[in-house]
């Protein structure tokens, strides 16, 4: 996964400050056309996010970067957040079901209470996960041509 990034801030230490704008799902935000979910997207979230990348190289502020961080990251994260909790709501009422023989409701609320453990886990793990997979540098651009 591949993004242009913008040098914010570049220490003696090695790490660059970068920026990175936040595209919407269907990229008209940045176009100024209306639709419902444009204007919560404008009124509750931020445009940029910014964070540090470790560099052997020093770039000048307004520098703009090509950034990559492995697509399996991604993919291993959304697929613990999402499938943990489904994984962990089916094996909360089978135990329900199987060991205990409640009723209906009590199967459902142990199937919750499943997912909701299986995703505190699978949330932590995939955090870990982020962490440990820093972005790197794939090229320098340059200074954006107004």
């Amino acid at each position: 996964m591949e993004e242009m990034a913008k040098v914010v801030a570049c220490d003696e230490t090695g790490w660059i400050r970068v920026e990175v704008k936040i595209k919407s799902a269907c990229n008209h935000c940045d176009n100024s056309e209306s639709c419902g979910t444009s204007a919560v997207s404008q009124a509750f979230s931020s445009k940029s996010q910014e964070f540090s990348i470790l560099s052997d190289q020093s770039y000048p502020v307004g520098e703009w970067l090509k950034i990559g961080l492995p697509e399996s990251v991604i993919l291993k994260a959304a697929a613990l957040v999402y499938l943990f909790p489904i994984l962990g709501f089916f094996l909360g009422a089978f135990f329900a079901t199987r060991i205990f023989a409640f009723s209906d409701l009590f199967t459902f609320i142990l199937g919750i209470l499943g997912a909701s453990l299986a995703w505190g886990f699978a949330r932590a793990k995939a955090s870990r996960m982020e962490e440990a997979a820093r972005p790197v540098i794939l090229a320098h651009i340059g200074q954006r041509i107004n």
